[in-house]
């Protein structure tokens, strides 16, 4: 039977891991007073979490504010983790061929919780790139990979993210509510590819299809990402079949994804 101290040192960790969720989560910084309310917890118990966090490299004060972001160093431990990922490595050789054939970046995704999980990335050729990494956190409502991760998820899963409406608008183009999200979702797996077009950046749409394995499950979301001059409307079907064939590329090679 654990002791009061015990569930006391359980309880500190289980609030500085969500510290680290919600600010991986979030696309902006927040103070601790604002993580105090967020969060649910007192405010003085914050302040030391926060405290220890900055003190051990997790978590940085964004220069000039009192406002807090994750730190590099809780990027190092998710490419470590990468690098024991099967799925990631299989699939970079097939990734760097897609590169060079459609110019673009390309990011392959797995589901997390109510989150995708970009685990590899190969940039594009060029001045044009995007604040992506492998390891990041990124949504499901208002991204081509999320749409696909989603609209193959099973049934509760599903459910129980569409019951958490209203989602986070980040541009007007933003789907925020679950019967809109539904109708999405069905379209993407009636076409076999989903589109972000601008729903989470203005000026930046994406093109993603399911990774299948062997038995016909979807393992992960392949996707591409340019700006609306790189990913024109009438080029969206031919990236798609360019990332099928990809996908298919990568399903042969898979053995087991983590």
């Amino acid at each position: 039977m654990s002791t009061e101290k015990e569930q006391s040192h359980l309880g500190s960790i289980a609030r500085a891991l969500s510290v680290l969720e919600f600010l991986d989560a979030s696309q902006r910084g927040w103070n601790i007073s604002e993580l105090s309310r967020k969060l649910n917890v007192p405010k003085s118990t914050m302040h030391l979490i926060v405290l220890t966090l900055e003190r051990h490299g997790y978590i940085l004060r964004e220069l000039g504010s009192r406002k807090y972001t994750l730190a590099v160093k809780v990027w190092d431990l998710g490419r470590g983790l990468m690098r024991n990922v099967l799925l990631p490595d299989i699939a970079l050789t097939h990734l760097h061929k897609l590169v060079k054939n459609v110019q673009l970046t390309v990011h392959l995704a797995i589901l997390e919780h109510h989150q995708a999980i970009y685990v590899q990335k190969v940039k594009a050729p060029g001045l044009i790139q995007f604040d992506t990494y492998v390891g990041k956190h990124t949504n499901l409502h208002c991204t081509a990979v999320g749409k696909v991760l989603l609209a193959h998820a099973a049934a509760p899963r599903l459910v129980q993210f569409l019951e958490r409406e209203p989602f986070a608008r980040y541009t007007r183009h933003t789907i925020a509510y679950g019967d809109q999200l539904s109708k999405e979702l069905a379209k993407v797996r009636q076409q076999g590819y989903a589109v972000d077009d601008q729903e989470e950046e203005i000026g930046v749409r994406c093109v993603a299809v399911p990774v299948f394995s062997k038995t016909g499950e979807c393992i992960a979301a392949l996707g591409v990402t340019g700006t609306i001059d790189q990913v024109r409307s009438e080029a969206v079907q031919t990236l798609a079949g360019y990332l099928r064939d990809t996908g298919q590329s990568i399903t042969w090679g898979v053995v087991r994804v983590v």
